[in-house]
């Protein structure tokens, strides 16, 4: 009990922190200060500038070592099974529901908030160990992102004109990651010069979006929370159904200890921000997103807990 109540509150309390920072952006929408509308413009500086110097910026915090090499791979391909798994779920669910809500419930399942729910819960519940494993699915996370997340978000009706692959591989999420990969393999060390200002973005990135998560939120409908039953099959898959099949996958292989947790702390954390950042950019239904996004991360601050400590137990 004394473990659950831990870990609760480790994740309550980085639920608070993210709309603390939410609050800020509500309040401002409210008095007019930055609005939903000025937000919008804002939303291209979080695609094609924070997030890929977050990506950057991950390659680089994940030290390359020999020893650490075959851990860091298999953590990476569990890592890619996450999505793997939560794509082909998701692939079967909605197909009643018109296409702007549809791909913004298959991204909410599929995509979690690995980068600030799930690594400073791995710092807090298993320390260093914890942030190795965690890191590389952020790393996965950027490349399922900006692929397939960026498909799914433009994808048209039967008879319309479809994704183009061009914009598959030409944008900020892969070309972040072909800039970062080799700087991971090859130990790059980066001039101050260079890495300070990089750095110095990408810390922009949360305070950011969040801010501009909050003007969505001003002007979002929740009233109609409660009576979208589709807001809570995402919670399902996202919070439950798909952290417990990886569980059971991981447990097929034997897979124990420190990174089980770590996977189960990944796997379980509540839909991305990126839900609503990809909805604007791509012109999808942003109330959607926003009420998507702030019901999975409240009902996370119970099932995480359960996710973890469930974990904890296979020794």
């Amino acid at each position: 009990m004394e473990l659950f109540l831990g870990n609760a509150l480790v994740a309550a309390k980085q639920v608070l922190i993210l709309y603390i920072m939410v609050a800020v952006g509500f309040i401002c929408d409210k008095t007019g200060l930055f609005t939903e509308k000025t937000a919008r413009g804002t939303n291209s500086l979080l695609f094609f500038v924070t997030t890929p110097a977050v990506i950057i910026q991950s390659f680089l915090k994940t030290e390359f070592s020999k020893d650490g090499a075959i851990k860091l791979l298999i953590a990476f391909g569990g890592a890619v099974a996450i999505h793997l798994i939560g794509i082909a779920i998701s692939s079967f669910l909605f197909k009643k529901t018109e296409i702007d809500k549809r791909v913004v419930y298959r991204f909410a399942c599929v995509y979690g908030n690995v980068g600030y729910m799930a690594l400073p819960l791995a710092q807090e519940i298993l320390g260093s160990e914890g942030v190795f494993y965690c890191s590389v699915g952020v790393i996965a996370f950027n490349i399922f992102c900006f692929t397939h997340g960026s498909f799914i978000m433009t994808k048209k009706e039967k008879g319309e004109k479809s994704f183009k692959f061009k914009k598959l591989v030409l944008n900020p999420g892969v070309i972040s990651v072909l800039i970062g990969l080799p700087l991971f393999l090859f130990s790059v060390k980066l001039p101050e010069i260079i890495e300070t200002p990089l750095y110095s973005v990408a810390a922009c990135n949360t305070p950011l979006a969040m801010i501009v998560f909050g003007t969505y939120l001003a002007n979002a409908d929740f009233k109609s929370v409660f009576k979208d039953k589709n807001i809570f099959l995402t919670a399902f898959v996202k919070l439950i159904c798909m952290p417990l099949i990886i569980f059971g996958v991981y447990r097929l292989f034997g897979f124990s200890g420190a990174f089980l947790v770590a996977a189960m702390i990944t796997a379980s954390a509540p839909s991305a921000n990126n839900t609503v950042i990809f909805t604007a950019q791509y012109d999808r239904d942003l109330n959607t997103a926003s009420r998507t996004v702030t019901a999975v991360s409240v009902l996370s601050v119970i099932t995480m807990p359960l996710i973890i400590a469930l974990a904890q137990q296979m020794k």
